[in-house]
């Protein structure tokens, strides 16, 4: 039996505004900073959506959704940046931050979007790499959309930003991408099914401060024609 059109894999804008994390989400602490990002459900512009707030602080929200992307290839959120972090470059692990990301892991050796985050991010210490592939949508503070850059602690993450400075920063954004697509292209092969989905907002590196709201997540089975800014 064929699924719904779309899979809903954040949809905050069905909760109530609170300060407690969405059901279904936890929080992760990234990196040797103590400082995490504080996220809270809140009221903006008639939805309600995830604010995350960081200063000189990194901590990731995360579900373990799992997506067949050959039923669900479209990937579309909604966001909106109120402030980047200055000096911000992902391509280097001394300014690795960015204002708003959303990761996209993927179903290798049956480890959990917790682990694959935190033992890619081991490689910072001199631990060896994890075994897994995420890709990473981000609104950066420089680099073009359309880039690949790979993670700089380990190459089975690799970023695409999305958006870049500040020329719609302070506006909603709707976003979409061809995951399955996206994959095949930097990895030259079909993708394993989805497993995780995180958004992150971090300013550890760089030591600055971000503001970001997340507005719902949803895969679809096909485009659809709507505008890119709201």
């Amino acid at each position: 039996m064929a699924g719904p059109p779309t899979l809903r894999v954040g949809n905050f804008s069905d909760a109530a505004p609170t300060d407690s994390l969405p059901s279904g989400w936890a929080e992760i602490r990234l990196g040797q900073n103590e400082a995490g990002t504080e996220y809270n459900l809140m009221r903006r512009d008639s939805a309600v959506v995830i604010q995350a707030q960081s200063t000189n602080g990194s901590s990731s929200l995360i579900r373990h959704p799992r997506v067949d992307l050959a039923e669900y290839p479209i990937l579309e959120w909604r966001w909106r940046v109120e402030d980047l972090p200055a000096r911000a470059d992902v391509a280097t692990d001394t300014t690795d931050d960015a204002a708003a990301r959303l990761y996209v892991t993927f179903d290798y050796d049956d480890l959990g979007v917790i682990d694959r985050i935190k033992l890619a991010l081991l490689r910072r210490f001199g631990y060896e790499k994890a075994p897994s592939r995420a890709l990473n949508y981000l609104w950066a503070t420089q680099h073009a959309s359309g880039d690949v850059i790979e993670s700089p602690y380990t190459d089975q993450i690799m970023m695409m930003p999305v958006r870049s400075g500040s020329a719609h920063v302070g506006r909603w954004m709707t976003e979409r991408r061809n995951v399955r697509a996206d994959y095949r292209e930097v990895y030259g092969e079909a993708p394993p099914p989805v497993n995780g989905i995180a958004v992150m907002t971090d300013t550890d590196n760089t030591g600055g401060t971000a503001t970001a709201l997340y507005g719902d997540i949803v895969f679809r089975k096909r485009e659809r024609n709507v505008s890119a800014s709201e």
